[in-house]
């Protein structure tokens, strides 16, 4: 029995050392087991200069003996836009890499497009050539490039006019001065890096149209999937105290901290910021942000931004067929009213108020938020605060007149739809908000579509 016992174990041993062995060896049929995580690469429109994401794959071994890849090389050598790491080295080719049994290496990849003569996007393509025993696999990568003007620490000195032959990207902060103004024409694009900023000092003029290619758009310069729709991807734009008689017309303002904020009362009689057909979403901080200042805004779209409308220390106000609305979505939980209007400072000093709110709506979806409409009116200030014909959702006490409004009453928005991330406040038959608002001398819808004899409450007419 001591024997048999013996022979087992010596057995075991050798069927041990043998597997080791093997683990230890290359495997070098041309049936080797190699695969890679990706085939191809994607990558988003990247601009001149400002570089991309490293993106990766993996180099699977599915064997149980080592692999020796002869070569890992960019088919495009030293000429391609394209740039790579294998194993914590950079270069363009790389040899005779070691994958242990049933393991893997990544490889990371990065774009820099040299500046060019291109104003359109291009395509830019190359691939990754993987080489062992005697076979050959590919990975594909892609990019679109995009020239640009590059602008970092920017400023506007006289009165300046940008066109749309090239997209605008800024870095740092981009300043107006004051008896200056920047005049965006229509289709104007512009790009903010992650510090980038835009202050007004002096007058902002962004003249878009309906058109597709002719709105003006202000978002990051991060394009690529995980980052273009990330909240607080640039700072936003600021009109300061000496800032007079802005204007944004058909403008969108995506994914910054602090979309819009307005300080003070301008030096003349006009409103500080006048928006009309303007779209501000997905605002890590606030969407307007006002101080004692004043706004008219029409056929405005504020959505799904941490805090949509702040309007506090007072000032003057009128928002008419606007939809300002927070629902949850994949980036920001809609935890905050969608409107909070007071007349306090940080230091509380008391600021009249004088605000109308017009053929608007105010909703979100239910959970941390019961009430949407949020007043904070303190002493015995000038306070005239009024809501008529507007749709909203509240149940407590709102220090405001109402006319001919309906209260906690659902839209009936053509769709919200959480799972996808994506919603669309364009106004569904049926809806409540058809044929309900006042007749006022807006014609036209954000769409730019015309409204009829009997208007639509929010920033959308049914057609």
């Amino acid at each position: 029995m001591k024997s048999n016992n013996l022979f087992i174990f010596a057995a075991i041993m050798l069927c041990s050392y043998l597997a080791a062995c093997k683990k230890d060896t290359f495997i070098t049929s041309t049936n080797a087991l190699l695969y890679t995580s990706e085939d191809t690469l994607h990558f988003d429109t990247v601009f001149t200069e400002a570089g991309s994401i490293t993106q990766s794959f993996k180099i699977f071994n599915a064997n149980d003996q080592k692999l020796l890849v002869s070569t890992v090389e960019l088919a495009g050598g030293t000429a391609s836009v394209f740039k790579l790491n294998v194993d914590g080295q950079s270069g363009t080719t790389f040899n005779n890499i070691e994958i242990a049994p049933n393991d893997s290496i990544y490889v990371f990849v990065a774009v820099n497009i040299n500046p060019g003569t291109y104003n359109q996007p291009f395509l830019l393509q190359d691939s990754v050539r993987i080489n062992y025993n005697g076979k050959e696999t590919f990975v594909q990568l892609d990019a679109y490039g995009q020239n640009a003007r590059f602008l970092r620490n920017g400023t506007v000195t006289k009165d300046t006019t940008w066109t749309n032959d090239l997209p605008v990207v800024i870095i740092g902060t981009l300043t107006v001065n004051q008896g200056s103004t920047l005049t965006l024409n229509k289709g104007v694009r512009i790009y903010c890096h992650a510090d980038g900023a835009i202050k007004v000092n002096g007058t902002l003029n962004a003249l878009g149209d309906k058109g597709n290619d002719e709105r003006i758009i202000f978002r990051g310069d991060r394009l690529d999937d995980y980052y273009k729709n990330l909240p607080g991807s640039w700072l936003g734009i600021t009109f300061g105290p000496s800032s007079i008689s802005n204007q944004l017309n058909y403008t969108g303002i995506f994914n910054a901290k602090n979309a819009v904020t307005a300080d003070n009362q301008p030096p003349n009689n006009n409103p500080k910021l006048t928006m009309n057909q303007c779209i501000i979403t997905n605002a890590s901080g606030t969407g307007i942000f006002s101080v004692y200042s004043s706004i008219n805004a029409t056929n405005c779209l504020i959505s799904n931004c941490a805090n949509n409308i702040r309007l506090v220390a007072g000032g003057n106000y009128n928002f008419t067929h606007c939809t300002v609305v927070g629902y949850n979505t994949t980036f920001v939980f809609h935890e905050s009213p969608v409107l909070i209007i007071g007349n306090t400072d940080d230091n509380n000093l008391q600021f009249p108020l004088t605000a109308n709110f017009t053929n608007s709506i105010f909703y979100g979806d239910q959970g941390f938020v019961t009430d949407e409409i949020i007043t904070q009116k303190t002493g015995s200030t000038l306070w005239n605060l009024n809501f008529e014909n507007v749709i909203y959702r509240d149940t407590g006490t709102i220090d405001a007149v109402f006319t001919s409004s309906i209260q906690n009453t659902d839209p009936a928005f053509v769709n919200i739809d959480y799972t996808n991330n994506y919603f669309d406040f364009h106004l569904q038959p049926g809806s409540p908000a058809v044929n309900t608002g006042k007749i006022t001398a807006v014609t036209k819808d954000l769409d730019g579509n015309l409204r009829d004899g009997n208007p639509d409450i929010g920033c959308y007419e049914l057609q």
